[in-house]
């Protein structure tokens, strides 16, 4: 039996910062990525540099997919805990590409709960994402809300995820947890989120892009808070609530070792008012286009975070202003500017 623990999306953004943490902590990690072109392979080949710095670090280039590939993954290993952060992201992306959404998040993620149910895995913690509240309009977002009305098949893959998860818990008591993250950036990000377009477009002098004409609010949510809620919530498996009741069911939780949260700054921001910040830390001013709201895209984002408070003494609270300086200052020694 093995000490292990499993990070896929190692070589991603918030997976390549999880694994960090859990090696800084002394632990043994086994991380696990596909590389795919999705945005510049030489960004995760870079983050897998840092994390190979460390000993108790081993990466394995591996697509989730591969049903076969991922069966001995799990059976040589015996991980006891796995983070499953792989995953084809992107909500645009989605009205261009489905069949990447299902083949990675649904069949990779069908392959994972697998290897979890055959290999006596302790606790299964897995990314949903905020998307999941689709066509909700009832502030801030609770997990005890229905989320039955997705918007782009990024979301659906998601919300299947938590399905297919709580099927697991249900039939195997494979304890798992959902994670619901809210619009997170910080070093090491996503070239295809604002943060980056936004502070890339506004160094080289090109009009940013704001849809719904700049109105749009998210819930951002700084990475260093992610993982501080991720590496609290592997060690706390996912208990069975005696109390639940299918006559009146709270979506949150389940008479299985099942269980999802948001992972929110709980403090909704505009995005003008993130553009505004980052003019003050680069030191330039935008030039801004304003578009309606794209198809898949909502309005506003807000995590209510009371249940991930009352079950691990944490919320996120990195203000948007701090977290904004610490992304730049990043930003400016990776590009050298």
């Amino acid at each position: 039996m093995s000490d292990n623990i499993l990070v896929t999306g190692a070589a991603g953004f918030i997976g390549s910062h999880v694994a960090r943490r859990l090696l800084a902590e002394g632990r043994d990690v086994v991380g696990v990525d596909s590389m795919t072109p999705y945005y510049d392979p030489k960004l995760k080949e870079a983050r897998v540099a840092e994390l190979e710095k460390s000993n108790h670090f081993r990466f394995l280039r591996h697509d989730l997919a591969d049903r076969d590939g991922t069966a001995k993954l799990f059976a040589e290993h015996k991980f006891p805990h796995v983070i499953h952060l792989a995953a084809q992201a992107g909500v645009r992306h989605s009205l261009k590409d489905p069949h990447a959404y299902v083949d990675a998040n649904m069949q990779g993620f069908l392959n994972v709960l697998e290897g979890a149910r055959h290999n006596e895995c302790q606790h299964l913690v897995y990314a949903s994402s905020s998307s999941v509240y689709g066509a909700n309009t009832k502030l801030p977002f609770r997990t005890s809300d229905n989320v039955d009305h997705p918007v782009s098949l990024y979301a659906a893959s998601k919300k299947a995820n938590e399905l297919m998860a709580h099927s697991y818990s249900h039939l195997f008591r494979v304890p798992t947890t959902g994670l619901r993250f809210f619009t997170v950036y910080g070093p090491w990000g996503r070239p295809d989120m604002a943060m980056w377009i936004f502070a890339k477009s506004i160094l080289e002098d090109k009009p940013i892009t704001l849809f719904n004409y700049g109105k749009m609010r998210r819930d951002f949510t700084y990475v260093d808070d992610v993982v501080e809620s991720v590496t609290r919530l592997v060690g706390k498996p996912a208990q069975p609530d005696p109390s639940w009741s299918g006559a009146s069911p709270d979506p949150s939780r389940s008479n299985a070792p099942w269980r999802v949260y948001n992972i929110g700054n709980n403090n909704p921001v505009e995005v003008t008012y993130v553009v505004e910040l980052l003019e003050k830390a680069l030191g330039k001013k935008a030039k801004r286009e304003l578009l309606p709201i794209q198809p898949g895209d909502v309005p506003e984002t807000y995590a209510d975070v009371d249940d991930l408070m009352r079950d691990v003494g944490f919320r996120p609270s990195t203000s948007i202003e701090d977290g904004i300086a610490r992304f730049i200052t990043w930003f400016r020694e990776y590009h050298k500017v």
